[in-house]
């Protein structure tokens, strides 16, 4: 089983194995409280990338999936990091990686070694790339290095990393 849980505030990054060739990763991410009179949930993506910051591909992406017509997807060109990634290439709603925007507090993420952009994925050094923007708020970029193994080389791992504003702690762990 894997477990992914993103938060902004604390994100922590989980990778679990539970294949015999592939790792999963789970995310955990705490959504700052933010004070303002007109609060937006932010929108939200995360994604991999390599070392070299070349895209891998979208793990999950946020926003308001229920404005008519798909016009929730306007916005996330605010996005501008993931946007010009790959971002802007990607059908959405995608299955398996859209999903609605979030409240403040503990997000967990949960993505299968064997399954979309995990699948196949190479032995290497990556980052988990976490981007959130508001509405009338700011944006923020957070980068978490982790190691990708196959299930036989693999040891557990954990990075963290930290925003400052849209997004806070960030932990990824690699389990086998």
């Amino acid at each position: 089983m894997s477990r992914v849980s993103l938060g902004l505030g604390a994100a922590a990054v989980v990778l679990c194995a539970t294949s015999a060739s592939a790792a999963d990763l789970s995310i955990e991410l705490d959504v700052p409280t933010q004070t303002s009179a007109a609060y937006h949930k932010p929108y939200v993506a995360m994604w991999i990338e390599r070392a070299d910051g070349a895209p891998v591909g979208t793990l999950s992406v946020w926003y308001d999936v229920r404005v008519r017509h798909g016009n929730g997807t306007v916005w996330l060109r605010n996005l501008r990091t993931w946007w010009r990634s790959g971002g802007q290439a990607l059908t959405l709603p995608a299955d398996g990686v859209s999903g609605a925007t979030r409240a403040p507090g503990r997000q967990t993420l949960r993505f299968k070694g064997d399954q979309g952009v995990l699948a196949g994925l190479p032995d290497g050094d990556y980052n988990l790339v976490v981007e959130a923007a508001r509405e009338q708020g700011g944006r923020e970029v957070v980068r978490a290095p982790f190691q990708w193994r196959s299930r036989a080389r693999a040891a557990r791992t954990e990075t963290r990393a930290a925003g400052s504003s849209e997004l806070g702690a960030l932990t990824v762990a690699v389990l086998r």
